[in-house]
């Protein structure tokens, strides 16, 4: 029997491919999204590094902090990879971090000549007897 003009078409019977093997059409064509540059690793090891000596290490910590940020601050220009922000942050974190090592060096020393200072004399009595 004829099917009516804008009608469905009677199903198929027997056409669909067996439970779990491929389907028969073909999958729409598609362009992925490209995959974005990688983050430069002195980058992230500068950041990390100058984090890192406020609490270990703070000399030793923040100059490698500085020396890694600069290195890939100058890769970072050819490279064509991210993490400027990260080896910026790490360089100045690094920065603030040398003098603040600096600083509390200083007073340190100062604080110890103080206290020897203190020391004397002042406060020692001699008991002759």
């Amino acid at each position: 029997s004829p099917t009516a003009p804008g009608a469905y078409p009677p199903p198929a019977y027997g056409t669909q491919p067996p439970y779990g093997s491929a389907p028969a059409y073909a999958a729409p064509s598609y362009t992925p999204y490209p995959a974005p540059p990688k983050t430069n690793a002195l980058a992230i090891v500068s950041l990390v590094s100058s984090l890192v000596a406020f609490v270990f290490l703070p000399l030793i910590g923040s100059l490698a902090g500085i020396i890694t940020g600069h290195i890939s601050l100058r890769q970072l220009k050819t490279s064509g990879e991210n993490g400027r922000g990260l080896a910026l942050a790490g360089t100045i974190v690094g920065w603030a971090g040398l003098a603040l090592a600096i600083i509390g060096g200083v007073l340190l020393v100062v604080w110890f000549v103080w206290i020897f200072s203190l020391a004397d004399g002042a406060g020692y009595y001699e008991y002759s007897s």
